[in-house]
C-alpha cells in the first residue's frame, strides 16, 4: 500500500490534534499502510524560527514529504486559522513538496465557528504546494475527542464516524492516485 506522512501541527505535547491523528494512524496501519508521524513541534524552534532550510530536522522533514505517497495534516485552529508552528514548518518546504501527493487536511478547536478554516486557511496552502489531490476535511470539535490518562482517546460517536469516512476516502485515493517518481 502507500506510505502516508501524519503530520501534527499542534504546539503542544498534550494536545488532542496529535493524540487524534496518532488514533487515525492506526485506521490507516490496519488497511494496510505504512504511516510516519511527524509531530512538527519536535522541530527545533531555532530551525523553524530563523528559516534554516540547511538543518538536519528541516532537510528531514522535507525528504519525510518527499518520500510519501499521501499526506495527513492535523492542526488546532486558533484565530480561525491553522497553527504558526505548522505554518513555519510548510513556509520551509520546496514550493511543490505536495506534488503527486494524496493529502487529507483535519483540524481541531473549541467552536463551529472555526469549522471553515480547512477550506479558507489551510486548503489553499496545501493547494499552492501542489497537491494532486485534497480530499474532503474534516473539523473535530474538541468536546468530542477524550484523552484518558492512559494514553487511550475516545472520540464522540458522530465524530468517530464522520472521521472514519474521511479517513477511508482518503485510504481509498492513495490507490487511485498513480505515484510519480521524484525528480533526479
Amino acid at each position: 500500500m502507500a506510505t502516508v506522512l501524519s503530520v501534527s501541527g499542534s504546539p503542544s505535547a498534550t494536545s488532542r490534534t496529535g493524540r487524534l491523528l496518532r488514533h487515525l494512524d492506526q485506521r490507516l496501519i490496519a488497511q494496510g499502510h505504512e504511516v510516519v508521524p511527524l509531530d512538527v513541534r519536535t522541530v527545533p524552534a531555532e530551525a523553524l524560527l530563523g528559516a534554516d532550510f540547511r538543518h538536519p530536522a528541516i532537510v528531514e522533514a522535507a525528504e519525510l514529504f518527499a518520500r510519501a505517497d499521501g499526506i495527513v495534516v492535523g492542526t488546532p485552529v486558533y484565530k480561525a486559522s491553522y497553527s504558526g508552528v505548522l505554518k513555519a514548518l510548510l513556509d520551509l518546504l520546496p514550493q511543490y513538496a505536495l506534488a503527486g501527493k494524496t493529502v487529507l487536511p483535519l483540524a481541531t478547536g473549541g467552536s463551529v465557528a472555526h469549522v471553515l478554516a480547512i477550506d479558507y486557511a489551510l486548503r489553499p496552502v496545501l493547494n499552492s504546494m501542489g497537491a494532486t489531490h485534497i480530499v474532503q476535511g474534516w473539523f473535530t470539535l474538541d468536546k468530542d475527542i477524550t484523552a484518558h490518562e492512559d494514553g487511550s482517546l475516545t472520540v464522540a460517536p458522530g465524530a468517530a464516524e464522520a472521521l472514519g469516512q474521511v479517513v477511508d476516502q482518503f485510504s481509498t485515493a492513495l490507490g487511485r492516485t498513480p505515484h510519480l517518481a521524484a525528480a533526479s
